[in-house]
Parts: C-alpha cells; sequence; structure tokens
C-alpha cells in the first residue's frame, strides 16, 4: 500500500507541481530576477500536499490516484477545514515555484490549473463521492465548503 501511495504522488502532484513547471520554466522568456519570498509558499504547498496523502493513505485506506482511491471518505486534517486541501496544496506549490524563479509563464499555468482543478471537482470527483459515500458525502458537503476554509473546523460528526 505505501508503494502505491507513493507511485500515486510521484505520477499526480510531483508530475503537475515539479515536472512540468520545470519544463516551461526554459521557453519563459519574461521570467524576471523572482524573489525568496516564493520559498515558504512553496514549502506550506508541499507540506499541505504531504499532510493529505498521509491522511488519504492512513484514514481513506488508499491513494490520491483516481485508479486507487481512498475506501473510506477522509474528513480529518486539513479536509475539516475545506473540501479540497490537496489541490490548494498543489497551488501553493505552483504558485511558490512562480514567485521563485519569477515566471509569468508558471503563473499562468497556475490559473489554468485551478480552473482545470475546479471543473474535474465539480463534473468528477464531487458525482464520484456522492455515489461511493451517499448520506457521509451529502452531511461532509453540508458543513465543508470547496475551497474557502469556514469560519470554524468541522468537528467530524456526521448530525445534522
Amino acid at each position: 500500500m505505501f508503494f502505491r501511495a507513493l507511485l500515486a504522488f510521484l505520477v499526480l502532484p510531483a508530475a503537475v507541481g515539479g515536472l512540468i513547471p520545470w519544463l516551461l520554466l526554459p521557453s519563459d522568456s519574461y521570467r524576471t530576477q523572482g524573489t525568496y519570498f516564493g520559498w515558504p509558499v512553496l514549502v506550506l504547498g508541499l507540506s499541505v500536499v504531504l499532510w493529505c496523502v498521509r491522511d488519504f493513505y492512513r484514514i481513506g485506506k488508499g491513494t490520491l490516484a483516481p485508479w486507487d482511491p481512498p475506501k473510506n471518505l477522509v474528513v480529518v486534517g486539513l479536509y475539516r477545514l475545506t473540501r479540497n486541501p490537496m489541490y490548494i496544496g498543489v497551488l501553493g506549490w505552483v504558485a511558490g515555484l512562480s514567485l521563485i524563479t519569477g515566471s509569468p509563464l508558471l503563473a499562468t499555468y497556475n490559473v489554468l490549473l485551478a480552473v482545470c482543478f475546479h471543473l474535474r471537482i465539480v463534473f468528477y470527483e464531487e458525482p464520484k463521492l456522492a455515489r461511493l459515500f451517499g448520506k457521509e458525502w451529502e452531511r461532509y458537503r453540508a458543513h465543508v465548503n470547496r475551497w474557502i476554509p469556514g469560519r470554524a473546523p468541522w468537528d467530524g460528526t456526521f448530525d445534522t
């Protein structure tokens, strides 16, 4: 199971947050000097992703990959604050890279990535979660926002 989770991390977030930006950077003719302020953004984003991968592995008994999804609905940790912290983490990771490298191309890639993530969530992930987890998903969805954290973390109970 650990190796499946590691493979899923390397194939998905590492490719989207590392490999693709690395491939894009040489073609960015508008790069500036960049700023060291991107490092905390990158580290925070990567930390969020790793925390979520761990929760998928330990609580969900699966991985972040569509071919090996969690068997349990993950509603702990950062998932108490927002329904999509892993995507937020990847966006933070890429934003940090954009700031460090001074790359407008990476900033544009990050915006396009956010749009793609949103469309994937709305049209694929949320309907799938509704089918897989039914009322549990509906109650969770009613308590936790898709993107912006609410005023207080959800306590994890399914009593309404």
